[in-house]
């Protein structure tokens, strides 16, 4: 019968690799063969460590003895909700993240108050920077900030952000190697400041706006001005008719749209509808529908026999995926 010890090298790191950080660190006492394995550059590539609410003194050991150069994914909470005396990130902690860790490329910040953090305190080697039901300051994305911070920033995901606004949304047209966007529940976006924003962002390749008070259909006009050259588009369809989605149609660029429920309104367009608007893209590969409950109805026959030429996905929203850096 086959044992742990008998599976080689490369098996025991993927499965390593599945186990909380403090797990990870517990069996490296085992024996000397898993004490090696822990320190294997590849196992901390991804660390995440919003299971815990941690003592500043413990990141600080994590940082100096098994992530430093290694690390390129990170994602930690703030405890913003966990009262007063929880740790809280600080500047010098994010600091040591740029200086220690080189490659860093993805932060991922959650429920964390960053209203002391000056942006200049982020790793300048990011590249994708998530924020999820995060406190940033006023000043944090504003246009007038230095246009030197983040230089290599690529993607933005702003989720249940209560403080982003207008200003912020416009703010980020200083961020020049931005190409994807993702907002998520940001209430305080008007249509005029998306309209505004997008105008300067013509850039972007992939736009994703969900569960926000706009309706699909205003999105989408801004999108279809602006963003002519944008391949991926994700929102949710509260608020989408067959208008709407229509001024998609001849969409030059545009390989993947998604469409996610579950407010589904008297005006949403039929399939048939979605099919029509779908064949003038001449670029669309990937269609995917989340959470409309379509899922093996005549609806999904509809799609998948009048867009041959396309992956149709027909499902529930998903669940986070445990590889949550990919």
């Amino acid at each position: 019968m086959v044992t742990l010890t008998d599976l080689p090298d490369s098996v025991l790191l993927e499965i390593f690799s599945y186990l909380p950080v403090r797990d990870r660190i517990r069996i490296s006492r085992v024996c000397h063969r898993w004490k090696r394995l822990v320190d294997d550059r590849w196992l901390w590539r991804h660390v995440d460590l919003t299971l815990y609410t941690m003592r500043p003194k413990v990141m600080w050991h994590l940082l100096r003895r098994y992530m430093a150069s290694r690390l390129h994914s990170l994602r930690m909470g703030g405890y913003l909700f966990s009262g007063s005396q929880a740790p809280q990130l600080s500047p010098a902690l994010l600091k040591a993240l740029g200086q220690k860790c080189p490659n860093l490329k993805r932060l991922c910040l959650h429920v964390a108050d960053l209203s002391m953090v000056p942006i200049t305190s982020l790793p300048c080697t990011l590249r994708t920077l998530e924020l999820h039901s995060c406190e940033i300051s006023m000043a944090w994305l504003l246009k007038e900030q230095d246009p030197t911070v983040l230089p290599l920033l690529e993607c933005i995901v702003l989720d249940r952000v209560p403080a982003f606004r207008d200003e912020h949304l416009q703010g980020l047209t200083r961020f020049r190697a931005l190409r994807s966007l993702v907002l998520g529940g940001t209430y305080r976006v008007t249509q005029t400041g998306l309209d505004t924003s997008l105008q300067e962002l013509s850039y972007l390749q992939r736009f994703e706006m969900l569960g926000c008070t706009l309706s699909a259909d205003s999105t989408l006009l801004a999108i279809s001005r602006h963003l002519r050259g944008v391949r991926k588009i994700r929102l949710t369809v509260g608020g989408l008719s067959a208008p709407g989605l229509a001024v998609l149609e001849g969409m030059p660029a545009l390989e993947s749209l998604c469409l996610q429920g579950p407010l589904i309104t008297p005006e949403m367009p039929t399939p048939a509808e979605i099919v029509s608007s779908c064949l003038t893209m001449p670029k669309l590969r990937v269609l995917e529908l989340q959470g409309l409950g379509w899922e093996g109805q005549e609806a999904e026959r509809i799609l998948c026999k009048g867009l041959p030429h396309c992956m149709v996905i027909v499902r529930a929203c998903p669940k986070e995926s445990m590889d949550w850096w990919m």
